[in-house]
Parts: C-alpha cells; sequence; structure tokens
C-alpha cells in the first residue's frame, strides 16, 4: 500500500511492503500503487486536435517531454536512480504518475486458471525451516525476508579451521548449536555463574539427512569429561595463537576457558563424537527471552509444581504459556526436575525445543511480515555465527534446507553417559562405552532415529546390487591402495594384511590419493566387477563404497582397481559396512507434547 493509500508516508510499517507470491513461496517487496488507486493529474499536454503543434514521439513517451523529464530528475529527492527505493524505505511521493492499468474484462479475467496455492504450513516449513535448528537458523532464514540490515545484528568469528568449511546443499548437515552461561543483557544478572567468561553450558550437534527426510539434535551434557584437542585460534589483531589442549576436563570449558572460542568446541565435537561440524551457532541468554517474546510465548506441560528458588522458577502442575525471564527460567531449572542435575536439564531444554518448534510451525508468525521482522530483529542481535555464515543469503539457503524437514522425524537424544567411577560425590559423567559408538557411527552414517519412507530408495536398490554376482577368487584381485583422510600408514597396513592373512597377493601401496575423503571407496572397470565384490566381501564394504568407473594402470603396467582409504577407515580387518539401524537410546520427536516431571 502507497503513501495515499494510508494518508501519510511516515505512517507506512515497512513490513506491510513485504507480500508472499505462492507460486514461488518467497516474499517479494511490492512498492507499485494499487491498481484501484486514481492517478495523480498532470498538466494537460497540447494535442494535434488542441490546435498545438504536433507532439515529437519523445515528448509522447511516459513522463512527458525531455524538458519535463529532466526537471522531474532535478526535483527535490535527486535523480530516479538516487530515488531508487531500497527495501524496507518508505517511497517518496512522486510529482507525476502513470495510469493504472485499465482492468481486464470479466470474461476474460473469469477465463483465467486458478493458481493452486500452497498450504499454510507448507509455507511456514518454507520460510522457517532453521526452526529445525535450535530456532537460531529461523529467524536467520526470516531475517532475509525483511531487509539487509539484519546482517549487521549478526556476530561472527573465524572458525580457524575447524569445520568442513560450511554446510552444502547436496550433502548431510551437521550444525554446532551452542548457548553460553554468559550473562550479557538486562536483567541477567540472576542467572548463570558470576563472572563466567561464556563456557559452553549446552551444546547440541544437530544432523540433518542427505536427503533431509530426517534430523538428529544431539546434546553432549557440559559436565561430560572430554579431551579438549590444541585449537588454533585468530586474534583480534589477526595473528594466531594456538591454546594448548587439555585432558580429562569438563566439556563446557571447551569455550570460554582460556580464551577458547567456538572453533575450539568444534574441534572438542569432532574428537568426541567423529563428526566434523560444517557451521557454528552460538547464543547468549537473551535469545530464549527475545525469541519467545516474539511469538508470543511456548506452551510447555509439567507433571508436577516447580518451585526453584536457584532458576527463579514458579509454576503449578498443568500446562502454560511462557515467555521471556520465565521462559528461560524453565530451561536453565534442574533442582526441581528429575533427579536435579544437568542430564534432568537436557530433557527439560529438549522439551522446551519441541514446543518452540511446533508453535513456530503452528501459527501464523512465520506467514506475518510483521511478526516476521520482530522475531528476526530479536533473533539475529543474540546470535553468533561462523564467518561462512555472515550473511543473509546463506542463512536463507541454510533454513531453506532445514524447512525440508517434517518436525516428527526430527529426533533428540543425548549422548549415552555414565557416572564418573572416579568421583566419590558424583558431580561429571564419562561415555557410555557400550552405547555411545554405535550413537556416534549412526549420525556419521546417515543413519535415522526415526522409521522414514526414504525417498532415494532406487538409488539404494542400485547400490545394493553392485554386490550381487560371483566373485573372483582372492588371488585374481589386483588393486591399488590409497590413502584419502585415513591415519598415517594404513595404505601400508591395508597391504600387509590383504597379502599376508587374506591371499590377495596382487596389491600394491600406491601412496596418498590426490585429495581427502570421508568414505572409503572401490572404483572399478565393468569387466572388473567380480573383483571388486570380492574384495568388497573381504574388506566389508557396501554397495555405496563402490563406484564403477575406470580402472588405472598399476606399477606393472597392467590394470587395476583403486581402493582410496577415506576418513572413515577404522583399521585393516575392521568391517566398513555401516549401521543401517539407529541404536536403542532415550528419544523424543519435535512432534510429541511430554509433560516434564
Amino acid at each position: 500500500m502507497d503513501a495515499q493509500g494510508r494518508g501519510r508516508a511516515d505512517n507506512i510499517d515497512p513490513a506491510d511492503q513485504w507480500v508472499l507470491n505462492p507460486n514461488t513461496g518467497e516474499y517479494e517487496l511490492r512498492l507499485s500503487p494499487s491498481p484501484a488507486q486514481s492517478p495523480v493529474p498532470g498538466p494537460r499536454r497540447p494535442a494535434r486536435g488542441d490546435g498545438g503543434a504536433p507532439r515529437r514521439r519523445d515528448d509522447a513517451a511516459p513522463g512527458g517531454t525531455r524538458e519535463q523529464r529532466r526537471r522531474d530528475d532535478a526535483a527535490p529527492g535527486g535523480t530516479r536512480e538516487q530515488r531508487r527505493v531500497r527495501p524496507g524505505d518508505v517511497p517518496a511521493p512522486r510529482g507525476r504518475r502513470r495510469a493504472a492499468e485499465p482492468e481486464a474484462p470479466q470474461g476474460r479475467r473469469a477465463a483465467r486458471r486458478p493458481v493452486k496455492k500452497k498450504s499454510k504450513v507448507k509455507k511456514a516449513l518454507l520460510w522457517t525451516g532453521g526452526s529445525m535448528a535450535f530456532v537460531l537458523v529461523a529467524v536467520s532464514a526470516a531475517g532475509y525476508l525483511y531487509v539487509k540490515h539484519l546482517n549487521d545484528n549478526i556476530t561472527s568469528v573465524s572458525d580457524d579451521g575447524a569445520s568442513t568449511g560450511g554446510f552444502r546443499k547436496d550433502e548431510a548437515i551437521n550444525i554446532l548449536l551452542i548457548g553460553t552461561d554468559k550473562r550479557t543483557g538486562k536483567g541477567n544478572e540472576g542467572y548463570g555463574d558470576a563472572g563466567s567468561v561464556g563456557h559452553a553450558d549446552t551444546t547440541i550437534l544437530l544432523h540433518v539427512a542427505k536427503d533431509r527426510s530426517n534430523a538428529t539434535a544431539l546434546s553432549i551434557p557440559r559436565d561430560l569429561i572430554v579431551d579438549v584437542p590444541d585449537c588454533p585460534t585468530e586474534q583480534e589483531d589477526g595473528t594466531t595463537k594456538v591454546i594448548p589442549g587439555s585432558e580429562g576436563v569438563r566439556f563446557n570449558t571447551s569455550l570460554g576457558q582460556d580464551g577458547r572460542t567456538a572453533s575450539c568446541t568444534m574441534r572438542a565435537v569432532t574428537e568426541l563424537t567423529g563428526v566434523k561440524p560444517d557451521d557454528f551457532m552460538v547464543a547468549d541468554f537473551n535469545a530464549v527471552k527475545t525469541l519467545t517474546e516474539a511469538v508470543g510465548g511456548v506452551e510447555v506441560c509439567l507433571a508436577h509444581d516447580i518451585d526453584d528458588k536457584d532458576s527463579h522458577l514458579k509454576l503449578s502442575k498443568g500446562t502454560h504459556n511462557i515467555s521471556g525471564d520465565q521462559a528461560l527460567a524453565f530451561v536453565r531449572t534442574r533442582h526441581s526436575v528429575g533427579f536435579g542435575g544437568d542430564l534432568s536439564r537436557i530433557a527439560l531444554q529438549q522439551q522446551f525445543l519441541s514446543a518452540l518448534m511446533r508453535k513456530l510451525k503452528g501459527n501464523a508468525t512465520l506467514t506475518s511480515p510483521t511478526k516476521m521482522v520482530k522475531l528476526a530483529e530479536a533473533g539475529t542481535k543474540a546470535l553468533t555465527v561462523d564467518a561462512k555464515l555472515k550473511s543473509i543469503g546463506k542463512l536463507k539457503d541454510l533454513g531453506l534446507e532445514l524447512g525440508k524437514l517434517d518436525p516428527k522425524n526430527l529426533t533428540f537424544t543425548t549422548v549415552p553417559v555414565v557416572d564418573n567411577p572416579a568421583e566419590k560425590v558424583k558431580s561429571t559423567v564419562v561415555l557410555n562405552q557400550s552405547k555411545a559408538p554405535a550413537v556416534f557411527d549412526a549420525i556419521q552414517n546417515d543413519v535415522s532415529f526415526t522409521d522414514v519412507k526414504k525417498k532415494n530408495k532406487a538409488a539404494k536398490d542400485a547400490q545394493a546390487a553392485r554386490l550381487k554376482g560371483t566373485k573372483a577368487p582372492a588371488s585374481e584381485v589386483r588393486v591399488r591402495i590409497l590413502n584419502g583422510g585415513a591415519v598415517a600408514g594404513s595404505a601400508q597396513a591395508v597391504l600387509n594384511w590383504l597379502q599376508n592373512d587374506e591371499g590377495v597377493t596382487k596389491s600394491e601401496n600406491s601412496g596418498n590419493a590426490p585429495a581427502a575423503l570421508s568414505r572409503t571407496t572401490l572404483e572399478y572397470a565393468p569387466d572388473q566387477a567380480a573383483q571388486a565384490r570380492r574384495l568388497a566381501a573381504i574388506m566389508g564394504l557396501s554397495g555405496a563404497a563402490l563406484k564403477p568407473g575406470e580402472s588405472v594402470t598399476n606399477s606393472q603396467g597392467l590394470p587395476a582397481m583403486t581402493l582410496t582409504l577415506g576418513k572413515d577407515f577404522k583399521g585393516a580387518g575392521v568391517s566398513l559396512t555401516p549401521s543401517t539401524k539407529a541404536p536403542d537410546v532415550d528419544k523424543s520427536t519435535a512432534d510429541k507434547v511430554q509433560c516434564a516431571s
């Protein structure tokens, strides 16, 4: 709506200028006047019938004569180029407007094929994608829909080489989400540890499947004993300082302690899980407060009354709509739920995040430009990201990828742990070695923790077919072995094992691969398929690891297959067939309502 329709230009709400295009699912800036608006009358020009001189073609062009157009350009507000309206600006009144287009005949309008509109739910999921990422990605994606000045709200720091280099649309996505206990912002004095440098109080590794059919949010306990590796960290003056690692320390010290940044937490997560994050996002206390206020509160359920003097939370049994300080108190409380420890608080936080995501998906917040402006402003101001996400466009792309998820296939779970046996007074935890490796392996191999219908069944069937058929004798398998990301010496170790234990005598160590691979692969020519099936059976390779291609000449001038050991290689004789079923662990999904107990 333009200035005439609203009465005064300075009364226009910029958010009302954004209109959802149902054909594309994107919001577009509409600054043109309404077709029903009357054109502003201009001076009447003489025509032939008026006794005036015949008009030149230039004079008849929209906008008047050349002289008139020069005067228009020199009018207050500058040239036309200078008067271009930027997103979020209110268009200034203009001295002349083109007449509104005449309405099409009713018959033509009635004959038009109606446009099939997307459902509100799909619109919300498309543009809120990030609601699947601890809400932070949601507001980032929403921010793109308004103005680029939101980009200035976001603080970014270097990933110091600890990430994969940023998420990619055609790969699985791993985002590290960190909530700090630093007391920043008005009204936060009563929360967190006094004088905290900002430890990793809440940490979630969000894994999104390659086909976007499912996701897993893995919570990492702050009191888990881990080894924090050495961490090269970029300083304010541009130099790099290596912060020494620590062994046997609480996970939360991977951030803040000794000047560690989020890149150090990234390295600690990679060391712990074997999963290298693509990007990270860090939020402080204000994120929970401002985001819940922006969406009008979140509904939570309690199985019993809570009166926690430490977190300042006091709520009765039943359902409550909470926001602001009350929401922050809810996610910080621990003494009044479960066993009163950090693990109980993690379960509470997971329930809260599920409720927040349901709120975003189920109401009109993210289909209203005005409400989205508030949400985007609130979220981006409380957000710190790695430098590769310091872009509204990049955040929008991430949000759209996450928007493909269905909440019922978003699983919340926690790293399996047990009490630290070295402590008499239990205050920390250690990995449950019988369960944790299977959880990490499932994430590494893109295994869903929920039952989903895979979209790429045909591709899976084709991969499985590569393993079916006759197998050549081990003595006829000719293969070159390359190290493409495994630990040093792996290629020679595999060579020794194949020749001495498995009878694959026509094998050789060909050194390092030209590029690192995340997965071990075996490339072979069509006439080498029987050899490939034999080597796959020996090494425990899946059909996905077999890559039909071309043979390569070995050192003896004979055609050979190429086995490239990737980062997933665990040792000679250790099967590389990934698990296809998630382990049995405590978990919940974002679509289910649970009451905190």
